[in-house]
């Protein structure tokens, strides 16, 4: 199935046949139903939806672009290798052998990507109202883990969906969340979607946190972001700032036109520019440098040439002051900016 977010036929001719989900759609149409439903399983429900319309679609296709499918599926498929199948019992086994039991734990539950657990699988097949409904009654740290556990754009819908007065509390408990150990997931689970599967034992799942609360609040509605922010300053001031820290960071300056980042750039003073863009992105630094008169830029330029290798820290740092700078001004109606998500008016 790879390639599945890319969809149609080749635009290299017939010879090429259907490419991406088009062609995972064929091939899914020549298996038998169980198959397919067993393939079908292991996919996302987007995934689903995308390829249950790529396989309308492909209804009349040719017998030469089926034979194309399979070549190019065959082809792929003698370049994979099983390296990766079975891959982390065997890290694990590796990792204790090593380490010990002990010590292995601790360095696994730092190296291993976050696992969304299974318990709270049948809420992401469900839209966000139901969600909503479901946890409208629910205490805000049950709100918290749900959404944590959700698709970002998915969780936004679902706060949006919750009274204005908890907003606040769902987004702080969201910032804060850590882990969830696998009993409080099994006992969620069963609060939220009756069912009385029993969850395996699990290590606890690492979701939540400041950047995951950015996450959902760089979806919501132009301005509900702000009306939350302000409420969240009023519980954690420090908290507050952090998720606003990651919902607008230096890179999204680069969907600024020319015109905003050239107001943003007068208010900036020279030294704390050359130290922010040392640490910047080649494309965005010569956006930035292209608002400028040649002549202040070149000057920028030998400025940066001349200050050497900085401290990440003193990057960092200054960047956080020019988006400081740039939040003020969009406050006060100077510029627009447009983050990552909606925009900032």
């Amino acid at each position: 199935m790879d390639n599945l977010e890319t969809s149609g036929f080749s635009s290299n001719g017939p010879a090429a046949g259907p490419s991406g989900s088009d062609a995972a759609a064929i091939l899914l149409m020549m298996l038998g139903d169980s198959e397919a439903a067993e393939i079908l399983s292991y996919l996302e429900p987007d995934e689903v939806q995308h390829l249950g319309s790529a396989m309308f679609n492909v209804a009349d296709v040719s017998e030469d672009q089926v034979e194309g499918v399979f070549n190019t599926f065959m082809t792929r498929t003698r370049q994979r290798t099983s390296i990766g199948f079975g891959a982390a019992p065997r890290i694990r086994a590796v990792m204790e052998h090593a380490l010990g039991a002990e010590r292995a734990e601790n360095v696994l539950a730092r190296i291993t990507p976050p696992t969304r657990s299974r318990a709270l699988e049948p809420l992401r097949w469900m839209d966000a109202k139901t969600i909503a409904a479901l946890i409208a009654e629910e205490h805000p740290q049950i709100a918290a883990i749900v959404l944590a556990h959700l698709e970002p754009p998915i969780a936004a819908d679902v706060l949006q969906l919750l009274p204005s007065d908890v907003q606040p509390d769902v987004i702080f408990r969201v910032a804060k969340l850590e882990s969830v150990s696998a009993e409080a997931i099994e006992e969620l689970e069963k609060i939220l979607v009756r069912q009385v599967a029993r969850v395996n034992t699990a290590p606890a799942a690492s979701r939540g946190g400041a950047s995951e609360a950015a996450k959902i609040m760089n979806n919501l509605r132009p301005g509900s972001d702000k009306t939350i922010i302000r409420s969240l300053g009023k519980l954690d001031k420090q908290l507050a700032q952090r998720i606003e820290d990651e919902m607008f960071v230096f890179e999204d300056l680069m969907e600024l036109d020319d015109k905003n980042l050239g107001i943003l750039l007068r208010n900036v003073e020279n030294d704390m520019l050359v130290v922010a863009l040392k640490g910047a992105d080649e494309k965005l630094r010569e956006k930035m440098l292209g608002c400028m008169s040649a002549r202040a830029a070149d000057s920028i330029r030998d400025e940066m040439a001349e200050r050497g290798p900085l401290r990440l820290a003193e990057v960092l740092e200054s960047q956080k002051e020019v988006l400081a700078i740039a939040r003020r001004l969009a406050d006060s109606g100077s510029l627009m900016l447009a983050g990552r998500g909606d925009d900032y008016v």
